[in-house]
């Protein structure tokens, strides 16, 4: 039985077939969760008493993986494989499906029955337990102002009828699991989902809202011994939609991740799978407070560069993904002080928010209230995308819905949005900003504050050519991996004369970078058309 269910070589592994389907899911294929696996003291899998909780089951993978090694390690304490399996599957793996197919799945996959209570399965549970321990509850959306309180999630497009399926998600969604279980955890570990569609996009978008935070942070609450999850990276960075600055913050100074290991490129985990920004597997331990044993996997270089350093070793509230970019820090360091760490500082400062002089209604990407022709009435220079050109159309004063001071100033407009966040540009092109101009939500505004700021054209001018500087949009690629572009990714980047021009060489004689240092900016970076 022991060989006819757990050591065979199955070819191809269903599970990994799964996983490297297309679909709207990121399924986990098995080697990736033995690599998870692998992180946790594998003494573990020698314990009778160890718990083990995955919950956000989608294929199974994880509780079927751990559970080959706890028929393993457990030979000597369980001679008998029976009761063996029986003890393993009544009392130390537990799980929480997402929705009620991937409960079948993750069943299937367990015990090797949908139905656990039937003669098929693996361990046959009391016909009271009809679900085994890998439970799945549809539950409804909690609504308020049209998100749900607990995950966010849009009631336009969550709100549906019983034959759909709601994604509300039992571990995030105010479950007792405590009281579900009636026991601690030593272990969660699992895949969990990692957005709600946003907007207009949706699937491994970098504008659909976060919810994997939701699952880390509930995770904790259960007060695990480890807790293993594999994860967008966006989070390091504060680049993630819908994850709050403050709860990275916490992240980073608990200090409690023994290992990370980051990747650039997903599909290196997922193959075939997009996911903007790259993904990360981590171990948390709850006893533990020190430095992280940080893997980076390069994605142009293909190389592993491990460093040993607590996370936020610059204490710049992000964690500087990159190895190759911590020599670089240093030396402007030395001459700009502790810069990133203030916004006022950095160039961050110069840049506006999002949506600056748009709202809900003006000045949007679809809106079309503009006209062809400047006219008396018509007077102000409106910049816009249309056909993802850039062009200009004018606009009254009593369309511009707020920072109506700021269009009598001169400034510079940088796309919101540009580059993939992997590629050699970066940042969209600049372009001067005269007075009595504003712009579209398409772009954000440098040398926004009537009050801090006052550039001159000249100012402006030198600005834009920093700008295009491969010194200056290589600082930006720390934070930016995407093709999102808010003021956070500035927050590397110093502020200079700006009365003087800037060029590449006057930037690395500046910093005292070595040719080592500017020949992988120049690598990673092109020169702008």
């Amino acid at each position: 039985m022991e060989t006819s269910l757990f050591n065979n070589v199955y070819n191809p592994d269903v599970l990994s077939c799964i996983a490297n389907l297309s679909n709207d899911e990121v399924f986990t294929p098995p080697e990736l969760a033995n690599k998870i696996i692998d992180m946790l003291p594998q003494e573990l899998f020698e314990n009778p008493d160890t718990t083990f909780l995955d919950p956000c089951c989608k294929s199974g993978v994880f509780l079927r993986e751990i559970a080959k090694r706890l028929i393993k390690g457990l030979e000597h304490q369980l001679p008998d494989l029976e009761k063996r399996i029986e003890h393993i599957f009544s009392k130390q793996l537990f799980g929480i499906a997402i929705t009620e197919l991937t409960s079948l799945l993750s069943r299937r996959s367990v015990y090797c029955s949908k139905y656990p209570s039937s003669e098929w399965s693996a361990y046959q549970f009391p016909e009271d337990k009809p679900q085994g321990n890998i439970i799945y509850q549809r539950i409804k959306h909690t609504w308020k102002d049209g998100k749900c309180i607990y995950c966010g999630a849009s009631q336009n497009t969550y709100d549906r009828g019983a034959e759909l399926e709601t994604h509300a998600y039992q571990f995030i969604h105010n479950l007792d699991v405590k009281r579900v279980f009636n026991m601690k955890f030593d272990v969660i570990i699992g895949n969990p989902p990692y957005q709600m569609t946003f907007g207009i996009e949706g699937g491994n978008s970098a504008n659909a809202k976060s919810i994997y935070n939701l699952f880390i942070e509930n995770a904790i609450k259960l007060n695990p011994r480890y807790l293993c999850m594999i994860t967008p990276s966006r989070w390091m960075t504060k680049t993630a939609q819908g994850i709050p600055d403050a709860w990275v913050d916490s992240m980073l100074v608990q200090n409690k991740f023994r290992v990370i290991h980051d990747f650039e490129n997903a599909s290196e985990c997922f193959p075939g799978v997009e996911i903007k920004g790259g993904v990360n597997y981590f171990l948390w331990d709850r006893d533990y407070q020190g430095k992280c044993n940080y893997y980076f996997h390069q994605a142009q270089t293909n190389c592993i560069i491990e460093r040993y350093d607590y996370l936020d070793s610059k204490g710049a509230g992000v964690v500087v993904r990159d190895p190759q970019a911590y020599s670089i820090l240093e030396k402007i360091g030395k001459v700009e002080g502790h810069y990133f760490s203030n916004p006022d500082n950095n160039f961050s400062g110069l840049v506006s928010a999002k949506h600056f002089f748009d709202d809900s209604t003006l000045l949007t990407s679809n809106w079309k209230g503009y006209k062809d022709n400047k006219s008396t009435e018509y007077s102000i220079k409106y910049y816009l995308n249309i056909n993802r050109e850039r062009t200009f159309r004018w606009i009254s004063n009593s369309q511009l819905p707020k920072n109506k001071r700021t269009k009598d100033l001169h400034k510079v407009y940088i796309p919101a949005a540009g580059g993939s966040g992997y590629d050699d540009i970066i940042l969209g092109k600049p372009f001067y900003g005269e007075p009595n101009s504003v712009c579209s939500q398409t772009f954000l505004v440098i040398g926004y504050d009537p009050v801090k700021h006052n550039l001159s054209e000249e100012e402006c001018q030198n600005i834009i050519k920093y700008i295009q500087t491969r010194f200056f949009r290589y600082l930006v690629s720390i934070k930016k991996k995407t093709q999102n572009g808010p003021r956070g990714v500035y927050q590397f980047v110093p502020l200079q004369d700006f009365s003087r021009s800037w060029t590449d060489e006057k930037l690395y004689a500046k910093y005292g970078l070595d040719d080592k240092e500017i020949a992988f900016i120049e690598s990673m970076i092109r020169p702008i058309d």
